[in-house]
């Protein structure tokens, strides 16, 4: 008879979420680009695509990338992997436990994870909207040089709010979804069709309401290395809704959907599949 599956320790559990984020942002990496240029530039998304296509080529799609790997393996890592042992420590391990500790659980590993990857978040953002071919190098240098340790700490503050409410949203939804497909459908929760619609549906509720923090977030990051636009989060806010309206703040909704749904899914199915190959109990 096989052994009944197990929680998986803290390490365990980040390391099977790092593994599932780098490998899932490979193919949602082209759409995060895209969804930068949108907030940047305040094209559609037609246009922003168009123009990458004729100006920069395919391949500038993956620009960055190698940021998005750092962010991943750091962050990700963190919101994702630890989110079930948090979870746990905390009292909301099972499927009828109070939403607002499953939201909290998930808003702390992503608070937290937000930290250590925002360096790789600010290079990333300022690979994606270089038009040219810029060298790691030479932005990690040009970063360092105007500004110092603390130019890759800019706009720590929203992404440290971005990052509590996405993650609060993504796996507290997540979480809480699973248990009401299992007891609509009947299916088993570590079914893939269970993880594939609960993952979907968190995919919804995380563009709603990230979008906002996401726009200030780019904003904050996007500044050139030798000066300040914005001093601070609510600088920015305010400036994007004076000069294009409230609703400015969702802009890019769309890509930031069409990233978010099929990157939460991904990252979702796999570590849950990692989770079934080491033995370890689902989500």
């Amino acid at each position: 008879m096989s052994s009944q599956p197990r929680k998986a320790t803290m390490a365990e559990s980040m390391a099977c979420g790092g593994s599932s984020a780098v490998f899932a942002v490979n193919f949602t990496h082209p759409i995060e680009l895209v969804k930068t240029r949108m907030q940047v530039s305040g094209l559609g998304i037609g246009s922003t695509i168009s123009g990458v296509v004729k100006s920069e080529g395919m391949v500038s799609f993956w620009k960055g990338i190698q940021f998005a790997w750092g962010r991943e393996a750091s962050y990700t890592t963190v919101k994702l992997g630890a989110y079930a042992p948090v979870r746990d420590y905390i009292g909301a391990g099972e499927k009828d436990s109070p939403f607002y500790l499953k939201f909290l659980a998930g808003a702390l590993t992503g608070g937290f994870g937000s930290i250590l990857g925002n360096p790789f978040d600010v290079m990333k953002t300022l690979a994606q909207t270089s038009s040219g071919d810029v060298s790691l190098k030479q932005l990690v240098g040009g970063m360092y040089k105007d500004q110092g340790v603390a130019g890759f700490y800019r706009g720590l503050e929203v992404n440290i709010m971005r990052a509590c409410v996405l993650n609060a949203t993504k796996m507290g939804c997540y979480d809480m979804s699973k248990g009401v497909i299992v007891d609509y459908t009947g299916w088993n929760r570590k079914d893939v069709k269970t993880t594939f619609c609960s993952a979907f549906s968190a995919g919804f509720f995380m563009t709603v309401t990230v979008s906002p923090w996401d726009m200030i977030r780019t904003k904050l990051m996007n500044q050139p290395t030798d000066k300040k636009i914005y001093t601070g989060l609510m600088d920015c806010g305010v400036k994007l809704v004076k000069a294009d309206g409230v609703l400015s703040l969702w802009r890019g909704f769309i890509p930031i959907w069409a990233r978010f749904a099929p990157q939460a899914t991904l990252q979702l199915l796999t570590i849950e599949a990692l989770y079934g190959v080491f033995g370890f109990k689902s989500i």
